[in-house]
């Protein structure tokens, strides 16, 4: 098939790169000609594992091509993907107008009748309204489908290949037969594709990313009732895990969810049934719970400094929201390190990917904080470490080299990996999150 996809982000780009892969023609189309120029020499503009070398080697196929427009050959393509951000507006509703202004640009530049995959997150009824713009301006009929995206950042490109599912949303027999065709490579070892209504495929996506998140914020609640009781955090994840109707998926207590997906999502379904009238308070709760997570762990944070924080050095381990990403959109380091410059601390960070986009997006180097490669160089006089991310270099460093180089005792292990190190018979003053070894 020949496909035009429309976005080069996280979403897009993996599905323009993975659908090349699977032999289709592909045409990755961004209005940001700096990002097209870079994809076009084969740079891939964020951290993606295996991602850049799935678009190299289907650039050298001549399977996938980037341009800022949609150009004559695409605009009779089989199929349109729409993978643009809708981020969150102020109210907590989701932007939907990139997705709209793709839906005028098609319905001027298309040249035969096709299908209109959405893959950007979007309210409910979204491809209802996409289908009246498209039937009311598109001289050919174009058939609206919603194919909502379940990658994982740090995971993207295997979630591509290996999906637990392919959900599609249609309104017409036919463009569900001809949206699960184009997914046929993935069917080959079990059934993945499962068919159901538009509207039904919208609330699906918003439905698994709060449940994810409800999981999470659930353990982060019970965390800190385990630090008022004495009980362990990690012990009850093993004993309720192990039960096979709750699995073991997403039952990690740390500093609270972030990332560009869940905090998004959940404002968007509890704003979706608000106007809908149907009031979702364990989904509210979930928000709620999140936020108190993060000032939790500023709580520890500041617990080790009686006389305040000001003037003190503070080392910050990991500032991308999840391991294997760069992606900082309301990680929750942001907050702690916003906190801790706020209240006069001079803040020692390092991540081995994230740096650079969390400096433009929340502090930018100066005298008042600093971003090290190195993880032990960030520790040079600090009065405490934090750590925020449980990047694989983290689980396991030398605490002896840790101890050298700081001129505190302060940890605060807002990822609770830390635990079985017997840290505070070590001499440190050792924080966790619903551990008693803390």
């Amino acid at each position: 098939m020949r496909i035009s996809v429309f976005g080069s982000g996280y979403v897009g780009l993996v599905t323009a790169a993975g659908l090349a892969d699977m032999g289709h023609r592909i045409l990755c189309v961004d209005i940001d000609e700096s990002r097209i120029k870079r994809l076009r020499a084969g740079q891939v503009p964020f951290f993606e594992p295996g991602l850049a070398d799935l678009v190299a080697r289907n650039l050298r196929g001549e399977r996938l091509r980037f341009a800022t427009e949609l150009d004559e050959e695409f605009a009779s393509a089989d199929a349109h993907f729409v993978a643009v951000g809708t981020p969150p507006l102020a109210d907590g509703r989701a932007d939907v107008s990139a997705v709209f202004a793709v839906g005028h640009t098609l319905a001027q530049r298309v040249t035969q009748e096709g299908i209109v995959a959405v893959k950007s997150t979007v309210p409910v009824g979204t491809c209802d309204a996409l289908q009246r713009l498209l039937d009311d301006s598109c001289p050919h009929r174009m058939h609206v489908a919603s194919n909502p995206e379940f990658l994982k950042e740090g995971a993207a490109v295997d979630d591509f290949f290996r999906p637990h599912r392919v959900i599609i949303g249609v309104d017409d027999p036919k463009t569900g037969e001809a949206m699960r065709e184009m997914y046929r490579p993935l069917q080959l070892s079990r059934e993945r594709v499962i068919v159901m209504s538009r509207r039904s495929s919208e609330l699906t996506k918003y439905a698994a990313n709060s449940m994810l998140a409800t999981r999470i914020s659930f353990m982060n609640e019970l965390s800190r009732l385990c630090d008022a009781i004495g009980a362990d955090i990690h012990a009850v994840r093993a004993g309720i895990g192990s039960d096979e109707r709750i699995g073991r998926a997403f039952l990690y207590a740390g500093p609270g969810y972030g990332g560009s997906c869940f905090p998004k999502d959940v404002s968007a379904l509890i704003h979706l049934g608000k106007e809908a009238g149907v009031t979702l308070g364990i989904v509210e709760a979930v928000a709620e719970a999140n936020e108190a997570q993060r000032l939790y762990v500023w709580e520890k944070i500041r617990s080790l400094f009686a006389d305040g924080l000001q003037g003190k050095t503070v080392t910050v381990w990991g500032l991308a929201f999840k391991p294997m990403t760069d992606d900082v959109r309301d990680a929750p380091a942001g907050v702690i390190v916003t906190k801790l410059l706020e209240a006069g601390a001079i803040v020692r960070a390092h991540d081995p990917e994230a740096a650079d986009n969390f400096a433009a997006a929340y502090a930018p180097a100066n005298d008042a904080i600093s971003y090290h490669v190195n993880e032990y160089e960030a520790l040079d006089g600090a009065d405490a470490l934090v750590l925020m991310t449980e990047w694989r270099h983290f689980r396991n460093p030398d605490f002896g080299e840790i101890k050298r180089r700081m001129r505190g005792r302060g940890i605060v292990d807002a990822r609770g990996i830390w635990t079985m190190f017997g840290l505070s018979q070590a001499g440190f003053d050792y924080r966790t999150i619903g551990s008693p070894a803390a």
